[in-house]
């Protein structure tokens, strides 16, 4: 590893530390009806939208009417996604003609159950592409069905945490907030803003924004390139912001048009973690203490921090095959050494590692290098930082939202440890909110290993209906340990909402569009739905006064039992099936090593 290497992650974590406190008053006083400096702006647009709605800014909802109001939303989401792009063929803004018999050699068709994953996918803010952007989708599609997604179910996801954060600071009271509103709130005062900000500066970087069909460039060989374009930076900005991750390009930000320099690099990872670490002290300022914020902060970039390290160190190490083919693994001035494969030159493996860590921490999904190429330990992280809940920094909501369940199990822990009712910021933590916050992790696991184990059981028919003719039995590109870990990272991906993928799988089939599309409607609404339920029962109870027997919640001895009770549970859930994907190939990939510790008889020496 190198001082320029390591630099980046620091100059990242700064960054980001500078910005926490700032972005998560703002995003307080927006959701709790305050004042702020946009609203001279953006508040007649807001009550505009009121008006049009019907929907009455002052009156609040229970956590039932509020989970209603969340599907209600998400069911026309789907159907509107769903229609877009099945009719785009007769739609406007469609220079390619996709979806017409003009359309270009190799396009995809936007079969059923395409269509079907696709728009499950953007209306769960997951994003996972069973297709290639720039070859299947029309620029009316990209920018009505999956750029309004974007925002909206970002702003969904926001919408629960802040329900969430009002059950522990409300007392005895039988409302969470207004669905609508918050809906409203988070589009207007915070996604739109930084969604503008962030496509005005990827313009000046180099990234493309017009509404053209695509050109024909000759190459220095005389060959001819067809590229595409399109308004690439405004889904690409919103794209970050909101932790969606679907890029326009099949090679998402890895593609010069979305990611054109090393510095928008830097902001996109920034972008993915702002809102997510904001959060934490929006949390703290609207329970009224700061420092369980920063518990939750902390806790969140050790996490965080681990994974960088791991994941750097394992890609610039390389492999023991480059090793013995005389390649050099130590980074020099003339070339950066390590693992180099499946990642872009103007990047390097610090920032292409950084960006996995980031990418998979958070519910994004969006990549700048492919996830299948990494080295064993480095895709474990990955799958690991999904399995966990993304609870580091987690998605726009998501991550807090996650790591507020495990703070809630860790209290519950630590009461039976000293026989005493469990309590959270003052609310008893009872038998209600603690089944409910098991059932979301056990959805969340039952999903991705349930739906792993059958897509690895199931006897597909080579030539069948659920594996169309010309494709493997599995769609792998892969055997052993790493085809396995790239059906577990597929349902891990989906179901943490999460949408990043080991692109040795082709995905684009009726069985992986239909059982994706499931495991992304089970990470959403299984995990959603029961802490809905807990932010209602926190919001009834009354406030219990701070007493000697009482846990504090708000120093280095919780962040530690926080941590402990993450990796326990993760650990615990999900080792065995690591054991037989990256753990596997890690020793598969050394066993030459081994092989001379290795008796005939098949006993170690």
């Amino acid at each position: 590893m190198t001082e320029q290497g390591l630099a980046q992650p620091v100059l990242f974590f700064v960054v980001l530390l500078l910005v926490t406190k700032p972005l998560g008053l703002y995003m307080a006083a927006v959701f709790e009806g305050g004042r702020t400096w946009l609203h001279p702006a953006l508040r007649p647009l807001e009550r505009a939208a009121y008006r049009l709605t019907g929907v009455r800014e002052e009156q609040e909802q229970s956590w039932t009417q509020y989970a209603a109001a969340l599907l209600a939303f998400s069911l026309m989401g789907f159907v509107f996604a769903y229609l877009i792009q099945r009719l785009q063929g007769i739609l406007p803004f469609n220079p390619a003609h996709m979806g017409t018999v003009q359309a270009p050699r190799g396009a995809t068709a936007v079969t059923p159950d395409l269509a079907f994953n696709t728009a499950v996918s953007f209306v769960t803010n997951t994003n996972w592409q069973a297709y290639s952007g720039e070859t299947t989708l029309s620029t009316f599609v990209q920018m009505a069905a999956l750029t309004v997604q974007n925002f909206v179910s970002a702003a969904a996801g926001v919408a629960m945490s802040l329900a969430l954060i009002r059950g522990f600071a409300r007392r005895q009271c039988r409302t969470i907030g207004n669905f609508w509103v918050d809906m409203v709130r988070g589009t207007l005062y915070l996604f739109l803003p930084l969604a503008v900000a962030g496509g005005l500066f990827l313009c000046a970087q180099g990234s493309i924004q017009n509404l053209r069909g695509p050109v024909t460039a000759t190459t220095l060989e005389g060959a001819h390139q067809v590229i595409p374009q399109g308004p690439v930076a405004s889904q690409e900005a919103i794209k970050m912001v909101g932790t969606n991750g679907g890029g326009f390009f099949n090679a998402n930000s890895a593609h010069p048009y979305e990611n054109p320099t090393p510095l928008s690099n830097l902001v996109q990872m920034l972008m993915i973690f702002a809102i997510p670490a904001g959060l934490t002290y929006t949390f703290g300022s609207m329970v009224g203490d700061v420092r369980q914020g920063w518990v939750l902060f902390t806790a969140m970039s050790l996490i965080f921090i681990a994974g960088v390290a791991v994941t750097y160190r394992a890609e610039q190490m390389g492999t023991p095959m480059e090793h013995r083919a005389g390649l050099a693994a130590a980074a020099t001035p003339n070339q950066p050494g390590g693992n180099m494969e499946g990642k872009e030159v103007r990047f390097g493996i610090p920032a292409s590692a950084m960006f996995a860590v980031i990418t998979t921490d958070a519910s994004c999904g969006a990549v700048n290098s492919a996830h299948d190429s990494l080295t064993p330990l480095a895709g474990m992280v990955t799958l690991f930082n999904m399995q966990l809940g993304e609870v580091a920094f987690g998605g726009v909501g998501a991550g807090l939202k996650g790591m507020l369940l495990f703070a809630i199990l860790a209290v519950f822990i630590a009461g039976l440890m000293v026989g005493r009712t469990p309590e959270y910021l003052g609310k008893k933590i009872e038998q209600k909110e603690v089944k409910m916050a098991m059932l979301a992790l056990i959805a969340a696991a039952a999903s991705i290993l349930v739906l792993t184990a059958l897509s690895m059981a199931l006897p597909f028919a080579a030539h069948g209906y659920l594996n169309p003719p010309g494709t493997a039995v599995h769609n792998l590109a892969n055997g052993g340990p790493h085809g396995f870990s790239e059906l577990l990272y597929a349902y891990t991906s989906a179901t943490a909402n999460n949408g990043s993928a080991f692109a040795g799988l082709n995905a684009n089939t009726p069985w992986f569009n239909f059982s994706l599309g499931l495991a992304m409607l089970i990470g959403r609404f299984l995990f959603l739905l029961p802490l809905l339920a807990v932010a209602g029962s926190l919001a009834a109870k009354k406030t219990i006064p701070v007493s000697s027997g009482t846990l504090p919640t708000h120093g280095p001895l919780f962040v530690g039992l926080l941590l402990g009770t993450v990796l326990l549970l993760g650990a615990l859930t999900f080792f065995p099936a690591l054991a037989l994907g990256p753990i596997a190939e890690q020793f598969l990939m050394h066993s030459s090593r081994l092989a001379g510790l290795v008796a005939p008889a098949g006993g170690l020496l």
